[in-house]
């Protein structure tokens, strides 16, 4: 008898699968009050951020925030799109994307 491998449960709309890891659709909220993700915005994750949009201080601000919600270092999260923008794709490297899924709590 074979077995059969277990399904996979399917990605939420701002995570998709690469070679090397996966890439995560973002839309920013600069200067809130706290650091937070604060729900989903048009296929991305929306996060709230306490940096103001200033000289790329908010995508610093993200990247870290991310880094230390997934425990990676900084450089292995990069902003691929949207640098200057709210909307954001950013790509994370030396994680699958069901482990971004769990480890930022998103549901399909």
């Amino acid at each position: 008898m074979k077995s059969t491998p277990p399904p996979t449960a399917p990605l939420p709309a701002c995570l998709h699968l690469t070679a090397d890891g996966c890439t995560l659709a973002v839309r920013v909220h600069p200067g809130a009050r706290r650091n937070a993700i604060t729900g989903t915005h048009a296929d991305a994750l929306k996060i709230a951020l306490t940096t103001p949009p200033v000289d790329g201080r908010a995508n610093q601000a993200l990247i870290a925030f991310l880094a230390d919600l997934l425990h990676l270092p900084k450089a292995s999260i990069a902003v691929l799109t949207g640098a200057t923008s709210r909307s954001k794709l950013l790509r994370i490297t030396g994680r699958t994307a069901p482990e971004v899924q769990a480890a930022l709590q998103l549901e399909d």
